[in-house]
């Protein structure tokens, strides 16, 4: 006999967030879907949306207070932000506590909850069953500011492009594709929940300008750092290489990567390191999949590791030559 299921429900599945978690959660050696919620698709079978499901379950869009029910050994919101709420405290209306990945911002700066940036918290894990998932943005402005952290001398400033799957599936200007036609968008260029969330948890100011591209997924962070002190190129890359020596989600690059090549990818690319002529200011570019490692990959890490499993079980990366 082979090892029990571990049960997980899903709310908010319609999403494009959502879509690839299904596509992990049936593709993982141990992990099985228990609920699919979404109201705008209640009834309809998960396999004719979603291939990568061939199951029988149907959508469904029970309430808040009807989770608690259903005898889950995780849930994963991936809703909006300012939704989670109430399906947490459902939960703890009912005395029930399982695995919680909240994929919005509303816990990032609750000190209850695990920040699950594996790469970056990994040691600060300690059994939390109450876990928040990193933004996309911030996901890769922390890793590519992090191995510099000690020598910053003032803010970064970080100028970030996103396809428009990261505005969600709720019509707007910034997922209208006509509107987006040879066009960069900027938006929220000051005070972006990103820039506070990276500013909180390095605990050094960021200034972020984010823009929507007209391609649909993959996000492209050029970051501006100014130094303490003067670095040669080969110091900065060795810092860079033996802070993700041991992660098989970061890759370092010399060459700046470019966004056309992560889209589908697990990992983070980081690279394109350049250094003013007096090598006090460096320019980092990083890379992502905005759904995968920005969102779904990275709430897989960490079910994983909540159910103490091999943290990459289910993640099908590729493996990345040092």
């Amino acid at each position: 006999m082979g090892e029990a299921p571990i049960t997980v429900g899903l709310v908010g599945a319609r999403g494009h967030t959502g879509t690839e978690l299904i596509k992990l959660v049936s593709g993982h050696p141990r992990f099985t879907l228990a609920f699919v919620s979404s109201r705008e698709l209640d009834g309809q079978r998960v396999a004719a949306h979603n291939e990568a499901y061939t199951g029988e379950l149907r959508y469904s869009a029970p309430s808040p207070e009807r989770l608690p029910g259903l005898g889950v050994d995780a849930v994963v919101l991936a809703m909006p932000n300012g939704r989670a709420a109430g399906y947490v405290e459902a939960f703890d209306a009912a005395g029930l506590d399982p695995v919680i990945i909240d994929l919005s911002a509303d816990y990032r700066f609750d000190d209850r909850w695990y920040y699950g940036l594996p790469e970056l918290t990994r040691q600060e894990y300690a059994g939390q069953r109450r876990i928040s998932n990193p933004g996309c943005y911030a996901t890769a402005m922390q890793l590519a500011i992090a191995p510099m952290l000690d020598v910053l001398d003032g803010p970064v400033q970080c100028f970030g492009v996103s396809g428009y799957s990261g505005a969600g599936t709720t019509p707007s200007d910034r997922n209208d594709p006509d509107k987006l036609r040879d066009n960069l968008m900027p938006y929220a260029l000051a005070g972006h929940i990103h820039e506070r969330e990276v500013s909180h948890r390095l605990g050094h100011p960021v200034e972020f300008m984010p823009h929507v591209a007209p391609h649909f997924r993959g996000i492209t962070i050029t970051a501006n750092l100014h130094l303490q002190r003067a670095f040669t190129p080969e110091e900065v890359r060795a810092r860079y290489r033996a802070s993700y020596a041991d992660e098989p989600l970061v890759r370092v690059l010399d060459d700046a990567p470019w966004v056309s090549a992560i889209a589908g990818e697990h990992h983070v690319d980081i690279g394109g390191f350049t250094l003013s002529d007096d090598g006090r200011r460096l320019v980092v570019v990083a890379t992502e999949d905005n759904l995968l490692k920005g969102a779904a990959t990275q709430a897989m890490q960490n079910l994983n590791r909540a159910f103490g499993l091999d943290e990459l079980a289910g993640i099908p990366h590729r493996g990345i030559a040092r």
